[in-house]
């Protein structure tokens, strides 16, 4: 069966797991990487305007795919009750939660029929660590959106998201929060992106745990 070659949008190509995500799939596909100060396009989640420039100048898609999103780590009594702007959430869910939403909402409008989008997480959705709150939150909040999002989306669109473990790539700046837990590598974790692009399932979270 002759493979189809797509054409995607990478958010985040020049980070840890972006760069993996890319030397999976470049191969095969067509990849226009994209990110907040690198990339042929610039996009910053957190600008809603900023998201529209960027899918309008990368013109016809096939996949759009979120490798990115910050998110604040510290001790849970760091965090006071606060409104939105002032909270240690803020960063969270303005950039990995409501940047990737509003990402897939926007790629729904540019993407050609038949195609997938594909947002990040991560294992705090589900095994939360000290100083993760936030992160746990914000994970768990983009899965529950892709699963819903995933019965909604017209003209045989498809979103997934992966959530991996912590990054071996990553360990010399985040061992301190993950004693104990098994890293995988960022090549590993690429491939729930492609299994995710160039499979046909909705409405999945793939673990790479």
């Amino acid at each position: 069966m002759a493979e189809r070659r797509l054409r995607i949008l990478l958010v985040g190509a020049s980070g840890t797991l972006g760069r993996a995500v890319e030397a999976e799939l470049a191969s095969r596909h067509e990849v226009v990487a994209a990110g907040r100060n690198s990339g042929s396009l610039r996009i910053d989640l957190t600008d809603v305007a900023s998201i529209h420039h960027a899918l309008r100048q990368a013109g016809e898609l096939d996949a759009v795919i979120s490798a990115a999103g910050k998110v604040t780590f510290a001790p849970l009594a760091d965090f006071k009750p606060a409104a939105y702007g002032e909270s240690l959430h803020t960063l969270g869910i303005a950039d990995k939660l409501m940047g990737q939403v509003n990402l897939a909402l926007a790629a729904r409008d540019h993407l050609r029929d038949g195609g997938s989008i594909t947002l990040t997480t991560g294992i705090l959705s589900e095994q939360p660590i000290v100083a993760g709150s936030s992160a746990s939150l914000v994970n768990g909040a983009v899965e529950a959106f892709v699963r819903a999002a995933a019965i909604e989306l017209p003209r045989g669109l498809r979103i997934n998201v992966v959530s991996p473990n912590v990054l071996i790539e990553a360990m010399p700046a985040y061992a301190p929060f993950f004693r104990g837990f098994e890293p995988v590598s960022a090549a590993r974790a690429a491939l729930a992106f492609a299994r995710s692009v160039e499979g046909a399932q909705t409405g999945q979270v793939y673990k790479v745990f």
